[in-house]
């Protein structure tokens, strides 16, 4: 980490050198005086005036809320010296050497970020020369060291959320926390929208009651709203003051988007054009962060910056899809200043704080302004001067978040996702776990549970057929004994039904399920086809390839797509295989992913909306850009901010429906489904949709402006909010997407386990095992716990409903529907996502070049 003012004393990481300090306290010389504060221990005291350094306000801030009995949420950015502020009440406590236990248990989303942080936190108390033993203990901790952790703990323990499970899960646990005094929460925001966000409010529920006196200190840098991430912390002792703690001041930061001569992609996410200029601002800095969306996009960046590195910079990729020793060695790279640029995901968005990072550029849209503002924070760390970033629009539509996302920035706002109600699945795993510590009454578990704040409106019969769950499988599985997990003894309480369930939990704690690919095969003949053989689908061809699960999901029989050179029909999937067979189409889809899983934030679209709605702020985009607005207004109409624009024009031998609700990928995806359901009901005859960020294109054989024109077809009823309804229902019963997401439901919980001792289960192991019990449960209970569960998370993630159902609230009486004889030039786009080859390497740029001036010189003709 780095403080700085321009001192150029030499020595240890820990003088003032411009500045390095290890945990960013802040040079006196800077704050012009060498104030120490008296609350702090003498040895402590004297540590920083022999340095000639003094503590940052809000890190006193957080002892004396400490002193005080209370909790804390200190909001502060990246590089403030949160992590100091969060052990600086555990150093004062600990300097006399007389605690005995666990004291500090400090708790990360990373395991990278805790064991940077022992390194960091063991350098100044080597320093002082305290009496403090601080381990980490994450799942590379050896299992004689984790053994001997739970016996005899350090002072300070640095682990995640999977590891506290894991302990509290131990008999006698009582033993390991009842010392503990505090808790560090690190990067909080991360945590609380997952699943392992609910995971880790159980534990702390269960610290709570293990150790009366703990209290909890969370640091955040990005937090839409401060007061329901209090709440959080304060569930678990409701009674203890909690207080909100902010750090002033600090240079704001300074965002731009790269200015380019080239000319701007109208769709695609590669952003090859930027590549040159990319690679002349990184000659120009220290060292660069490039922040992509997604694995590919790194990849392909990182490839065409390697193509051009005639000067041989030292430029390094850093994602998830990377081993661990790989990602190690570009850690310890940066940390030594030995490379120039560094590729990555958000594998870099949390942790280690890189003190030569002088620039950020994120390329792609940001799709929220706290996540850039967290990458932001990933530079510079020193606070009285800004960090710097860059922003790098892959296409034209990316101009206009880009703009909304600097503008956001400029004014702090926090788009952060606010934490959600707890998962039925995650509970189930937590009983069982607590099952395997001791046998426990139902009254008191859920006492405890209803303490984390995701499950503090836990009604008490959800939470007896989460138990009912967890100790027979529910009413349609309680005749299999494997499901028979917990028994009732006869005083009441609930015990594992065998020694062996402890260890079989103990392997699958967790909640992160790693998206898992899926082989498409070829059927053999036209007569095994799902609908018009009784036989099933099974024998198959030859392996096309694999392709993510996840898109499968979005798919109906019948639906076709491009893969491996071939348009092919998807027929149905059995196991870990989407069986298809080939095809005859004018419009298949494209496997597309348009910019990763990253939603734009609601708060991010509404800006775009604005900005296509307010013409005299178009002087701030790119020429090129403002001239491709002020064409679709002379030729259709622009989007208006509190409005849906829906165009419908006819092209070869089909008609589109064009419509720009700027919700994101996911909720359009979900409308795009719907929509055509209803389409097919009012005989419009659809054919297929592509949605992308800010647009969704329907097409089919119906002459979609006729049928609107003469009432036919009514763009309010087709638009109702009544479709999360019946429709809804309907689609998920025939889609894959419920087995898939209960698949997830059914790890998590427990009820399938992936891992045995000695072996692992394979996906096509666990898709089969999974498949067969939904089965069961549809058929048989569909009202099983678990079934509520899968239509909870897919409504939440895969399908985005409550941000759709919000849209279709908007535009309720405002939808503006544009007859065109042909596309319109805001269509362009989404356009080039239908029908597209899979084309490769250099040729796939020009080739979408090409198209896109093709489909803009038939909306305006010659230019």
């Amino acid at each position: 980490m780095r403080v700085g003012c321009l001192l150029s004393s030499g020595g240890s990481v820990w003088q003032c050198r411009t500045h390095h300090i290890g945990l960013s306290l802040i040079c006196s010389r800077c704050l012009l005086s060498t104030f120490v504060d008296p609350t702090l221990p003498p040895v402590i005291a004297n540590w920083f005036a022999t340095r000639g350094w003094s503590p940052r306000q809000h890190q006193l801030d957080v002892l004396r809320s400490y002193q005080s009995g209370a909790s804390q949420l200190l909001i502060a950015p990246t590089g403030a010296g949160k992590t100091m502020a969060g052990f600086l009440p555990s150093l004062s406590e600990l300097v006399d050497g007389k605690f005995q236990g666990l004291h500090t248990l400090y708790i990360s989303p990373l395991k990278a970020l805790a064991v940077d942080v022992h390194r960091n936190l063991s350098n100044p108390i080597d320093d002082m020369g305290l009496p403090i033993t601080v381990e980490a203990r994450t799942g590379d901790t050896s299992a004689s060291k984790r053994t001997r952790q739970r016996v005899k703990p350090p002072h300070i323990l640095l682990t995640t959320p999977e590891q506290l499970a894991l302990l509290i899960s131990h008999p006698h646990a009582e033993l390991m926390f009842g010392t503990l005094r505090r808790v560090v929460l690190d990067e909080l925001h991360a945590l609380v929208t997952s699943k392992r966000g609910d995971l880790l409010s159980l534990g702390l529920a269960r610290l709570a009651k293990l150790a009366p006196d703990m209290r909890i200190t969370a640091l955040s840098a990005t937090v839409a709203r401060p007061d329901l991430l209090r709440d959080w912390i304060a569930q678990p002792h409701p009674d203890r003051p909690t207080d909100l703690l902010r750090m002033i001041g600090g240079a704001p930061p300074e965002l731009a988007i790269l200015e380019t001569e080239e000319r701007l992609p109208w769709a695609g996410h590669s952003a090859k054009y930027a590549h040159r200029e990319l690679y002349e601002t990184i000659k120009q800095h220290k060292t660069t962060l490039l922040f992509v969306n997604t694995r590919s996009q790194a990849e392909m960046l990182f490839q065409g910056l390697w193509d051009i590195n005639e000067d041989m910079l030292p430029i390094a990729l850093h994602h998830g899809s990377l081993s661990v020793e790989q990602r190690r060695k570009v850690e310890a790279a940066m940390s030594d200043g030995r490379l120039k640029a560094v590729v990555c995901t958000s594998t870099l968005d949390l942790g280690i704080d890189w003190g030569d990072v002088d620039l950020v550029v994120q390329v792609g849209a940001p799709k929220g302004s706290s996540r850039m503002l967290q990458r932001i924070g990933r530079a510079n760390h020193r606070l009285d001067e800004p960090s710097k970033a860059l922003l790098v629009p892959s296409n034209r539509f990316e101009v206009l978040e880009c703009e909304a996302a600097v503008e956001a920035v400029s004014e702090n706002h926090q788009d952060s996702e606010d934490p959600h109600p707890g998962g039925y699945d995650v509970l189930a795993q937590h009983v069982l776990g607590m099952a395997s510590a001791e046998p426990f009454f139902a009254d008191d578990l859920y006492a405890e549970v209803t303490r984390a704040w995701p499950y503090r409106d836990l009604t008490r019969p959800k939470f007896d057929r989460v138990l009912d769950f967890v100790a027979t499988g529910g009413y349609a599985l309680r005749a299999y004994e494997r499901y028979a997990r917990l028994k009732q003894n006869l005083d009441g309480t609930w015990r594992l039904s065998h020694p062996s369930v402890a260890q079989q939990y103990r392997l699958n704690i967790g909640t992160i399920i790693e998206e898992p690919m899926v082989r498409v095969r070829l059927i053999r003949s036209k007569e095994q086809k799902r609908g018009r053989t009784t036989g099933p689908i099974g024998a198959g061809g030859r392996v096309l390839g694999e392709m993510e699960e996840y898109f499968f999901g979005t798919l109906t029989v019948g639906d076709t797509f491009i893969f491996g050179g071939e348009i092919v029909a998807f027929e149905g999937m059995k196991d870990n295989e989407a069986f298809v067979s080939r095809a005859v189409a004018q419009n298949p889809k494209i496997p597309s992913y348009m910019g990763g899983k990253f939603p734009l934030s609601t708060y991010l679209a509404e800006r775009v909306r604005r900005l296509m709605d307010t013409p005299d702020e178009w002087g701030k985009l790119p020429n090129q850009v403002a001239d491709w607005l002020r064409l679709q207004r002379d030729f259709s109409v622009l989007p208006r901010r509190d409005s849906l624009l829906v165009e419908t024009f006819p092209r070869g031998t089909n008609n589109f429906l064009v419509c720009y609700p700027f919700e994101g990928r996911l909720a359009h995806q979900t409308l795009g489904m719907l929509l055509t359901r209803r389409l097919e009901r009012m005989r419009a005859r659809p054919l297929g949709f592509v949605a992308s960020e800010y647009a969704l294109a329907i097409w089919g054989l119906g002459d979609l402006s006729a049928l609107i024109r003469t009432n036919r077809l009514s763009l309010d009823e087709l638009f109702d909010e009544d479709m999360l309804g019946d429709d809804l229902e309907s689609w998920l019963d025939e889609s894959a997407l419920m087995k898939r997401t209960f698949r997830n439901c059914a790890i998590i919980s427990g009820l399938i386990e992936r891992r045995h001792p000695g072996k692992e289960k394979s996906g096509r192991q666990i898709t089969m095992s999974s498949d067969i019990i939904y089965d069961v449960l549809y058929q048989h209970e569909p009202d099983h716990i678990l079934i509520e569960a899968t239509r909870r998370d897919a409504a939440r993630g895969l399908l985005d409903i409550e941000r759709l159902g919000n849209m279709l609230a908007r535009i309720k009486s405002h939808i503006v529907h544009k007859p065109l004889h042909q596309i319109s030039p805001l269509a362009v786009p989404v356009m080039l996502d239908i029908g597209k080859e899979p084309i490769f390497g250099e040729a796939r740029e020009s080739a979408m070049a090409d198209a896109a001036d093709e489909l803009l010189r038939e909306a305006i003709g010659e230019l």
